[in-house]
């Protein structure tokens, strides 16, 4: 028997699932990357007194927190200040560009702490140098970034790596990632993102999970691991951080930093859920958001951050702002002057200050004149620096500085075998109503017409770092290599926005209709979903919908491949005879992956992390919605919580997703139809391949209590697994439940689970329930955190 926490963060079990030599060999680059690094000469900072304050703390044999208290009795308010303060270094598309001989100055005087948007293993070395070497108190600064779905080596989005139901792939990524970025000097990335979102009109959709909290947190988990592993102290790791802490994907309208009108129980069970499992697995950095919560913005949300972050859980790692949010606070109007915006914020437990430098340039007078914000000012500087502690850089501050690392960490063969090994398995397929694929070995000519199918950009999607258009293999690129030239035509046919043109639409139609089969790839493209991204009508875009209904018309074969970073109003694609991959942005790989899937040398398996609703107007939908008094029924005449124009139903739901394979589910076995507290329920399922095709199944637990004080949803993920099932065989996946998994915020505000009955179910997709049953919980429960938030133990066993 194999045991599997698949759904759970467990590292032996998880390095045991890669199946690829390539992905082994990169583990083991990695780690001999690590020890190469540790054992590198450091600067000697074994000084006489008065040398650097860090030098002086060294010399005294003091280490960690005495260290840090060492440094922090020997700083002035100014200083403080300065290690509160991040700077752009640079912007996105020019790094490095503010660093001037004015800001290696900033540096030696102490008023910096940390810059963002640099990088450069050599060029930050030398700047981490004037750090160390010029400074009086000798102080390392820490090196940032958004290295959101890689660095060089770029991997699917991350709403696409949630479409893997596969934690290994998701922490995968997040360590291809840390081994990139940290040897280009990195040493903190804004990520993972993990707001929970139910708006696809919300264009920052694409860099979550989706929409179900227990999905979320487990690849919370995962991606915190896969950037930190077990000792940040390796150079080969860097500090991942969770955000935006609240209710960002709660935005009203499904707009951008908007305000976030919700219960403090939809808070509680929905949203906060992934940032405890954050938390719980380590991260040592959380960001806030941009947003208010029923009119408090959260950088200056006292009661949750500094009371429920910082109280209730414990939680003492480094607190960033987000980007201009603390000056922000007067645009939302709980501020007046700079100085009582970056006050609100350093009181709120904020403790590095992004890019607008208030707590450096105007907190000075205040701080002196507070006792509370001096002392304030004081943890959040014992912060700052426990987490360069935590790093190793007050011992080893050049150990992420070595150019020969570097170059040979960038975009190398095991790290690209990664890429596309992520890529075939976030790609979904939605539909497959004739049987067109996986397409034959010789199809004969195929038209390939969208403009995305040679769309480098768009295929390595939002949050690029610093992953370049000439490293992408394209869709068309792909598909000649394995036909020939001879055998591929390819017409744009129209462009990803703005307006269609007629002439360019009947190029694409009378190529494919001279074709034996049509690839259409259309969809959105890079530019219209992330940040400030959000669309009022999430449809095709009017130039891609005139295409597509074009091509369609031709009655040629057509098999369409989606790119997108959310769900999308298809209805367009969606005819009873189509053929639909689901392919994201893929990132780098994006032409071989897709081309391996429509091919069949890689089965689909992949399943939606966030519904796909039927029309912008449907949105958000959820499969965790309450239940209603009146609740929505197909039948038109009966007055229920309903649209009149369309069905009750998404046009996919979460979870959804298709295979080559075909599975059969049977044997439903449950431990006990009874379940106390402190006690298990096993629930256990026999998964067969009934098929010819060697496939993975993503087999979905789903729980509902029907009974409580106040509505529960009518779906809540519980449990999942992908396993792999050779032709024929079967596979026995058993997952373990404790009564804290039905926990929620009840009226008296504790997480309470009652006693009675559990409703669960078994199968593919939210909407592809293949068995069910019931236990009874037979004593009520208090839990000390989120149901969500707690990791289902799997085991799987073969026949």
């Amino acid at each position: 028997m194999r045991h599997s926490q698949r759904a759970t963060r467990g590292k032996s079990a998880r390095m045991s699932a890669y199946r690829y030599s390539a992905i082994a060999l990169l583990l083991i680059a990695a780690s001999g990357c690590a020890s190469s690094q540790s054992s590198s000469p450091n600067v000697d900072l074994r000084a006489e007194e008065g040398g650097t304050t860090v030098a002086q703390a060294t010399a005294k044999g003091l280490r960690g927190a005495e260290r840090v208290g060492f440094i922090l009795d020997k700083m002035t308010t100014a200083e403080k200040l300065g290690q509160l303060n991040q700077m752009a270094g640079g912007r996105q598309i020019a790094l490095n560009s503010r660093i001037t001989d004015a800001e290696r100055d900033r540096v030696r005087t102490g008023g910096v702490g940390s810059y963002l948007h640099v990088a450069g293993a050599e060029f930050l070395g030398d700047l981490q140098h004037v750090a160390v070497e010029d400074s009086r108190n000798g102080i390392p600064l820490l090196f940032a970034m958004d290295v959101v779905h890689g660095y060089r080596t770029i991997f699917p989005v991350p709403l696409g790596i949630a479409a893997t139901f596969d934690v290994d792939d998701a922490e995968l990524a997040a360590r291809v990632a840390a081994v990139e970025a940290s040897a280009a000097g990195l040493h903190w990335t804004f990520a993972p993102m993990v707001d929970i979102a139910r708006d696809a009109r919300w264009g920052r959709i694409v860099e979550g999970a989706g929409e179900e909290p227990f999905l979320g947190s487990a690849m919370a988990r995962a991606q915190v691991h896969g950037y930190q592993v077990e000792d940040l102290k390796r150079p080969d790791t860097i500090i991942a951080t969770a955000k935006h802490f609240g209710a960002y994907g709660a935005g009203t309208g499904g707009r951008d930093y908007d305000s976030a009108d919700i219960s403090e129980r939809t808070l509680m069970d929905v949203y906060l859920p992934p940032f405890r499992a954050a938390a719980e697995e380590g991260a040592a950095s959380f960001m806030v958001a941009f947003n208010d919560i029923g009119g408090v913005p959260t950088t200056a949300n006292k009661a949750l951050v500094n009371g429920l972050l910082r109280g209730q859980w414990d939680y003492d790692g480094l607190i960033v702002s987000d980007w201009n949010s603390v000056p922000e606070l007067l645009n939302h109007g709980v501020a007046e002057t700079r100085s009582e915006a970056g006050a609100l914020a350093l009181l709120a437990s904020v403790d590095m200050e992004m890019t607008s430098g208030i707590y450096a340039a105007d907190m000075l007078e205040a701080v002196e004149a507070s006792p509370a914000l001096e002392a304030a000012l004081d943890a959040a500087t014992k912060r700052v620096l426990m987490a360069k502690d935590r790093l190793g850089l007050f011992d080893a501050p050049y150990a992420y500085h070595d150019p020969a690392r570097e170059a040979a960490a960038m975009l190398t063969p095991d790290h690209r075998a990664a890429a596309r090994h992520v890529a075939e398995r976030s790609m979904v397929l939605l539909r497959n109503d004739a049987g067109m694929l996986p397409l034959k070995p010789q199809p004969g000519k195929v038209a390939v017409i969208g403009a995305l199918a040679g769309d480098a950009r768009s295929m390595i999607g939002s949050w690029k770092a610093q992953g370049r258009e000439e490293d992408v293999v394209t869709v068309v690129e792909a598909l000649r290599k394995r036909l020939g030239e001879e055998f591929v035509v390819y017409e744009p046919g129209a462009g990803t926005r703005d307006v269609a043109d007629p002439a360019a639409i009947a190029k694409a139609v009378a190529a494919a209709e001279a074709a034996d089969v049509v690839l259409l790839i259309t969809g959105e493209d890079y530019n219209m979903s992330g940040e400030a991204r959000s669309r009022s009508d999430i449809g095709l875009p009017v130039p891609q919908k005139a295409l597509a209904e074009a091509i369609l018309a031709t009655g040629k074969p057509v098999v369409t491949v989606l790119m997108t970073g959310r769900p999308l109003d298809i209805s367009p694609l969606d005819s009873d005879d189509a053929s639909i991959l689901l392919a994201w942005f893929p990132g780098v790989e994006a032409g071989p992956a897709i081309i391996n899937v429509l091919f069949g040398d890689a089965v689909p398996a992949g399943r939606l992390p966030a519904s796909f609703p039927r029309r912008s107007g449907q949105s958000p939908y959820f499969i965790g919605h309450n239940p209603t008094g009146r609740p929505a029924d197909a039948d038109l005449s009966k007055d229920s919580a309903r649209y009149m124009d369309i069905p009750i139903t998404p046009a996919y739901a979460f979870g959804h997703g298709l295979s080559y394979a075909t599975f059969e589910y049977t044997n439903l076995r449950l431990s006990s139809d009874t379940l106390a507290p402190d006690d298990t329920v096993s629930i256990g399922v026999d998964i067969t391949n009934t098929s010819m095709t060697n496939a993975d199944e993503v087999v979905q637990l789903y729980t509902r209590d029907p009974v409580a004080q106040v509505a529960r949803p009518q779906q809540e993920l519980r449990g999942f697994a992908r396993v792999h099932i050779d032709a024929g065989k079967t596979k026995h996946v058993t997952f373990t439940l404790r009564p804290e998994q039905f926990a929620y915020f009840a009226p008296s505000a504790r997480f309470e689970a009652d006693a009675g009955r559990i409703d669960f179910a078994i199968g593919a997709g939210a909407a592809d329930i293949r068995l069910a049953g019931s236990f009874q919980v037979t004593g009520h429960v208090i839990a000390d955190g989120p149901a969500a938030a707690i990791a289902t133990p799997v085991s799987i066993s073969e026949e």
